[in-house]
């Protein structure tokens, strides 16, 4: 029995750290600036790629039906029309009140305002056009979507935020805050831990195949084939640093020694990814969810805590309990 209780304990305090909100505010404005970003790249093409049969790039009925296949309780962007139309507003007008919406969820974000209005209405507007347009979605739609879901049930707002300098709030809960940080944690554990473990079972990434055919189809060919044949050599090695780097990530991220180290060569990797392939949304999210899940007490500028003595398990402690 006394073997179980500690074994309790142990898991209690894995599952529940004492915490500060300062993850959670890395995390509020990183979406926020992801979610207006993302508002900004679709402004002109909005229309086009949700439009309904006959005005898009791809009806949007087509994807709403593909979807439907799978849940008919799946949120779309045909919901919103089908309430406007009851409402006698018509599909553009629809259309350009949702891209509104979610451009100033965004900004909201980024401030701190209304935080948990703005966090669920932005999860469910993106998640509406991540699932309209499914068939053009790829995965920073996914983690976008992801990461709303997470902010918009954790302990809000953060006391950096305009809604904590207008309404002055009761501090949150440090070990509430800290379940919230530790669920981010281990979620992107398993995205890359089984990422790294699908590349590991192909040949593609132990001979640079893969970055290779990445790199040189379109839209992704931001670099020139001269430069890639030049360094052909490299792949290989890049290609097998990819999948120890993202199946090492479950076991070192965790430790001491090593979770700096670590997170700076995962940033660099994303980094890379958005600088050669032209995928910016994606290796922004990337970036905002490990900064808010590793980097805060990790020793990155801007993020780092004071030093302090004590064991491993002491870094995610708040500032006063840090204190000797």
């Amino acid at each position: 029995m006394t073997q179980l209780r500690a074994w309790r304990n142990d898991l209690m305090g894995f599952l529940f750290p004492p915490e500060t909100d300062k993850w959670l505010s890395v995390l509020r404005i990183g979406l926020g600036l992801q979610v207006a970003v993302y508002a900004l790249f679709l402004r002109s093409d909005w229309h086009y790629l949700f439009a309904g049969t006959g005005k898009g790039l791809v009806s949007r009925e087509l994807g709403d039906a593909i979807i439907s296949f799978d849940s008919p309780f799946i949120p779309r962007l045909g919901w919103l029309v089908a309430l406007g139309g009851h409402a006698g507003i018509g599909e553009e007008t629809v259309l350009s009140i949702a891209w509104a919406c979610l451009l100033c969820m965004g900004c909201f974000l980024l401030l701190g305002l209304f935080c948990r209005p703005a966090a669920i209405i932005a999860w469910f507007l993106h998640l509406c056009a991540a699932e309209s347009g499914g068939l053009l979605a790829y995965g920073a739609d996914n983690f976008m979507t992801m990461g709303l879901f997470y902010l918009m049930l954790s302990p809000l707002p953060d006391r950096h935020s305009v809604d904590h300098w207008l309404v002055k709030t009761k501090p949150k809960d440090p070990q509430l805050l800290g379940f919230w940080r530790r669920v981010l944690q281990v979620h992107l554990c398993f995205v890359y831990f089984f990422g790294g473990l699908a590349k590991c079972l192909g040949s593609g990434w132990w001979d640079g195949s893969n970055l290779w055919r990445s790199l040189i189809r379109p839209p992704f060919n931001l670099v020139s084939p001269d430069i890639l044949v030049r360094f052909k050599y490299v792949l290989p090695v890049l290609g097998i640093s990819i999948c120890l780097l993202e199946l090492g990530y479950v076991v070192f991220i965790w430790m001491k020694k090593t979770r700096f180290v670590w997170l700076v060569c995962i940033l660099v990797m994303h980094v890379a990814i958005g600088l050669t392939m032209g995928m910016y949304l994606f290796a922004l999210v990337m970036i905002v969810l490990n900064l808010a899940a590793f980097g805060v007490g990790s020793g990155v500028p801007f993020l780092r805590r004071p030093a302090t003595r004590g064991r491993d398990s002491t870094q995610f402690l708040p500032e006063k309990q840090l204190s000797p």
